[in-house]
């Protein structure tokens, strides 16, 4: 694009905002084909859409985006909520490239209630019918069934797919069908049960999908009583199942709180390109809804932009108008939408706590399926969240850990483990005997080690590591810092692995001066960590086990010069003990091995020369 282009579509984009309205609404960006790329909400139309153009200190959204951009749409709404509902509507019209959308894997499955002149109540997966309210959707199939069980139980809807219409009814067109003999419908189609009644119960049906479930028992309570004063038992006794069979449900169900009405609880994790957000519905002390989603972001959104979003998103398709929203901090929504709540303690805080939990576990689970599928995305996600956590300039391909393993001094080794991808790279795994140390001295130990290691690296031209990580704390961290950087010139990022008093791995460290990278114990990346340190300790260990096991049973034969292995099977099959071999004669030996090994081996066994 020229510059007189570039001038000429700035001075209409700037005709345009100078002309916007100083009004609550949504402003449409489109592109050069016409397209729409961007759906955006504000309280003031002309400033906010300004912002976009004249801020010097641009977001990368905004930097992003701005060039972009060849003319501008708006439309103008009463109050600051309408421009939130209608933001909502056109991202989902339109579908920006620009704007987060929401990702649905698949369609979770709702109650509908038909508004029939005899309705029905039944499972769906389309909420696109006309003439029916939808309950739903519920990502917990079970508790879908449960409630259409408890409905049908309690009240017994029509099961037909029949169009029953009110004149057909009168003219007696229709005729009673298997559940009516088998006591699954009163038939009301024909006239055994009266419409009346029969939607009376459909409305008790409402009220249990909607979770008010405590309205309708303390209505079946007092209806019962008044029943027995009355003395007709059997219709109390009906109710009566009826009572037990609601509260039955209630028990079964997520009670959080005898005190909580009508209520959002929200709840967001997010990472680099994604962001989960779970909802939960608090009625008469029960969770009636429960709903994780997911958002891909676009143009670096924050926490607080997509959870608003959310916050929108889920309250419109689940129907909510609950006056309060509990939340985990403040997001930017209309003064008279909801009031928000960000509880410290208590049951709204325990719900808040819930809800977390929820999206944490939904979000391991998609993660857990993404890695079933494509092993090689989770060695790249681990990387990235290393190098996230770290602050490095780039991915840890080559990760190398030392160990030391000594007792007291004696057969001093160390060993160094290589993990490519985050995967064991055991060719290039390397076994060091500690040549320049004398006694237990750890630090000393990797000192060399890494000294040796990285001198021969440097001096072949192999590729260096991405990343060093010590099997130790501070002292270890700047033992290998020294060698590395001090005394070979390189730059190479060095991290450490503290263990607690139980040899567990207790923190990551990393930086000069060390600082304690936060990590959950129960991570993923946590865990591949002590798996890497686990593997780096067994390799050093096994090797000190080896070379310990043959000192210790090394025999006088091994330090005579000459004797090789086979000459001391001969010797010990001929003779049976070290200690006979040195009483034998040197005819002897030579015997055994020969006129010439036979004299040499007899001059290193005695120290005497044979003439």
């Amino acid at each position: 694009m020229t510059k007189e282009e570039r001038e000429r579509i700035d001075s209409y984009l700037k005709g345009v905002v100078d002309n916007l309205p100083l009004k609550p609404g949504c402003y449409q960006y489109l592109d050069e084909k016409g397209v729409v790329i961007y759906v955006g909400k504000a309280k003031n139309l002309r400033n906010r859409v300004r912002s976009y153009f004249q801020n010097p200190k641009q977001t990368y959204k905004t930097q992003f985006l701005v060039p972009k951009i060849r003319d501008i749409r708006y439309v103008v709404v009463n109050t600051e909520e309408d421009a939130l509902l209608l933001e909502n509507n056109l991202i989902k019209k339109y579908k920006p490239h620009y704007n987060v959308l929401l990702k649905d894997d698949k369609t979770y499955p709702s109650i509908a209630v038909t508004r029939e002149y005899l309705p029905r109540i039944f499972k769906t997966r389309n909420r696109k019918m006309r003439g029916a309210d939808y309950f739903g959707p519920y990502s917990h199939v079970p508790t879908m069934y449960a409630l259409l069980d408890l409905c049908h139980t309690l009240y017994h809807p029509r099961p037909c797919h029949k169009l029953l219409t009110e004149e057909g009814v009168k003219d007696g067109k229709y005729e009673v069908c298997l559940e009516y003999h088998i006591h699954n419908c009163a038939a009301p189609c024909v006239g055994k049960q009266s419409r009346e009644d029969y939607c009376r119960q459909i409305d008790a049906c409402r009220e249990i999908l909607k979770g008010n479930t405590s309205g309708l028992t303390k209505k079946l309570r007092d209806e019962m009583a008044e029943l027995s004063q009355q003395l007709r038992f059997e219709e109390a006794e009906v109710l009566k199942r009826q009572y037990l069979a609601i509260e039955n449900y209630r028990v079964k169900s997520e009670v959080v709180s005898n005190t909580l009405h009508n209520i959002d609880v929200f709840n967001i994790e997010s990472e680099d390109k994604n962001a989960f957000i779970n909802y939960l519905h608090i009625s008469n002390g029960c969770i009636t809804q429960a709903f994780t989603f997911e958002y891909r972001k676009k143009l670096d959104e924050t926490d607080a932009e997509l959870l608003a979003m959310g916050i929108v998103e889920m309250r419109n398709r689940y129907s909510s108008f609950s006056k309060e929203i509990v939340l985990p901090f403040e997001v930017d929504l209309p003064e008279d939408y909801a009031t928000i709540t960000i509880p410290q303690k208590g049951d709204k805080k325990k719900l808040l706590d819930l809800s977390r939990l929820n999206v944490k576990q939904y979000r391991f689970d998609r993660m857990k399926q993404a890695d079933k599928l494509n092993p090689e995305q989770k060695s790249v996600r681990l990387m990235q969240e290393i190098q996230r956590q770290l602050g490095l300039d780039k991915l840890p391909m080559r990760i190398e850990l030392f160990d030391n393993s000594n007792i007291q001094g004696e057969d001093a080794v160390a060993a160094c483990v290589v993990f490519e991808k985050l995967k064991p790279s055991k060719k290039d795994y390397r076994k060091y005997n500690i040549k320049t140390v004398q006694g237990a001295d750890d630090y000393a130990s990797m000192h060399e080690v890494v000294l040796r290691r990285y001198s021969r690296l440097k001096e072949e031209g192999s590729p260096l590591p991405d990343l060093i990580i010590a099997d130790g704390g501070k002292g270890q961290m700047e033992v290998i810092r020294a060698a590395v950087e001090d005394e070979l010139g390189l730059q190479i990022p060095i991290a450490g692995l503290a263990k607690d008093d139980h040899h567990r791995t207790r923190e990551l460290l990393f930086g000069f001066p060390p600082k304690s990278i936060g990590m959950s114990p129960d991570s993923q990346l946590f865990r591949l960590l002590t798996r890497m340190q686990d593997e780096v300790h067994r390799f050093a260990i096994t090797f000190h086990r080896d070379k310990r096991s043959k000192r210790q049973t090394r025999s006088e034969l091994d330090l005579v010069k000459g004797l090789g292995n086979k000459s001391k099977e001969l010797l010990i099959n001929k003779f049976g003990s070290p200690k006979r071999i040195k009483e034998a004669s040197l005819s002897e030996l030579q015997e055994v091995l020969g006129k010439k090994r036979g004299a040499t081996i007899f001059e290193n066994l005695h120290n005497i020369s044979v003439t």
